[in-house]
């Protein structure tokens, strides 16, 4: 094992790396709770997704552990789980097109992996484009836990209004939300996955929360629940490429900030065996489609065990490891995801963390400024990622060229607007 994973050219143990997967698990174990909670919404199976978020979360785990040799870990993206569940409703389809949807996007990503194409199209999209998307989709799920928890409720005459503060299950989401503040505030390892433990034992005192049973064996999970044909007869071309280019840039980004978090990143920019780091999420995306779940990612909860001296894949094999431990406890998280005020909390936190690029966005400069702007305003108003995407790819190179500067904007981006223009005209909505 130490020569496997080379411990000590990394100059760290097998306590050290054993230590930091129990960390990174810690802080990522919310997913298997969360993803459930938010696709069940949209009329997946509650143990179909279960079964579906720690397969996607093992097979993208052991690729990145034994293929790229990283503490990495991957798993179903928060964001995209939001999107899937609104696509269903928007699409007027049943979940299992819009999983032929991510399966048809894991596919091109495996083959985007293997090739250059993958970093020419990171490389083509402009900063602002990048961080507006990311930016627009943390308040896409922030929104989403509000309307969870009834923190927010619909009005008639303004849409959305300020919910009964006073009712059980949004008292106990802001005592929840607090207490979490107050742990990720503080800089406590688990933050996320302490806050939720603590507002589940509220909610189990105070009778919103029964468990009935605590450990069971695994749900038989189900295999090729999708339906590919009807994703091209219903045209939700702009779905894939939504699942596709926001899956890409998330876990690219957040690849990269880890990697240079540990050092790996050499004096030329590169990333030493990218390619094999880059297929873990692509074929965790198209394993997880397969068996009922959303895209997945790289995680950036991997950087609490780079901080506690994880530095290879033994690291990423402990945290697979935990996750298949946690198939045995699927009564207590089915459970636990049908009472929103336990799991809103992290949607709304998450959705704060993904505006941190906003810094970034030169906001001096109008034409950079507003196509990140639009795509942060209409991804929320309109319930739709791959609508903000497109009103951002449509008015960036516009504005380019009104301004002077459209030979600074990369050929694909003017093919894009172009795509997203017809689609606009002829299959709106989709």
């Amino acid at each position: 094992m130490k020569k496997f994973f080379q411990l000590e050219q990394n100059h760290t143990n097998v306590k050290t790396e054993v230590l930091a997967g129990i960390t990174t698990f810690l802080t990522m174990v919310y997913i298997v709770v969360v993803n459930p909670a938010i696709l069940s919404n949209a009329g997946v199976p509650f143990d179909q997704v279960f079964m579906a978020t720690i397969i996607a979360a093992v097979v993208g785990t052991l690729i990145m552990a034994f293929a790229a040799n990283y503490p990495i870990a991957i798993a179903p993206g928060m964001g995209l789980n939001a999107y899937f569940v609104t696509e269903v409703v928007q699409q007027d389809v049943s979940y299992s097109v819009i999983l032929g949807a991510v399966f048809v996007a894991g596919v091109l990503f495996v083959i985007l992996s293997m090739t250059s194409l993958r970093k020419t199209l990171i490389m083509a999209i402009p900063a602002s484009l990048k961080y507006g998307i990311t930016s627009g989709i943390g308040l896409f799920i922030a929104f989403l836990g509000l309307r969870m928890s009834g923190i927010i409720v619909e009005s008639d005459s303004t849409l959305v209004t300020l919910g009964d503060l006073t009712a059980p299950g949004t008292l106990l989401t802001i005592f929840g939300l607090f207490v979490t503040l107050a742990l990720i505030a503080r800089n406590v390892t688990s933050g996320l996955f302490i806050g939720m433990f603590v507002t589940g034992v509220l909610g189990f005192f105070t009778g919103q929360l029964q468990i009935d049973q605590l450990v069971a064996a695994p749900p038989a999970p189900v295999f090729w629940d999708m339906d590919i044909a009807a994703v091209f007869s219903n045209g939700l071309y702009t779905v894939i490429f939504a699942f596709l280019l926001v899956t890409i840039f998330d876990t690219t980004g957040t690849m990269i900030g880890v990697a240079e978090q540990a050092g790996f990143i050499r004096k030329d920019g590169s990333l030493p065996r990218a390619r094999a780091a880059l297929m873990a999420d692509a074929s965790a995306t198209t394993v997880g489609a397969m068996f009922g779940t959303s895209p997945s990612s790289a995680y950036i909860e991997s950087s609490s065990g780079v901080a506690a001296g994880g530095r290879t894949g033994l690291t990423t094999f402990v945290v697979a490891g935990l996750f298949i431990v946690s198939i045995f406890f699927a009564p207590i998280v089915g459970a636990v995801s049908g009472l929103p005020a336990i799991t809103a909390p992290v949607l709304i936190i998450v959705g704060c963390f993904m505006m941190e690029g906003l810094a970034k966005v030169n906001w001096g400069s109008f034409d950079d400024a507003f196509p990140a702007f639009i795509i942060i305003l209409s991804m929320p108003l309109t319930s739709s990622i791959a609508t903000g995407i497109a009103f951002g790819f449509i008015t960036y190179p516009v504005l380019k060229l009104v301004v002077g500067k459209g030979k600074q904007v990369h050929w694909m981006l003017y093919m894009f607007a172009f795509i997203f223009i017809l689609q606009m005209i002829f299959f709106p909505g989709h």
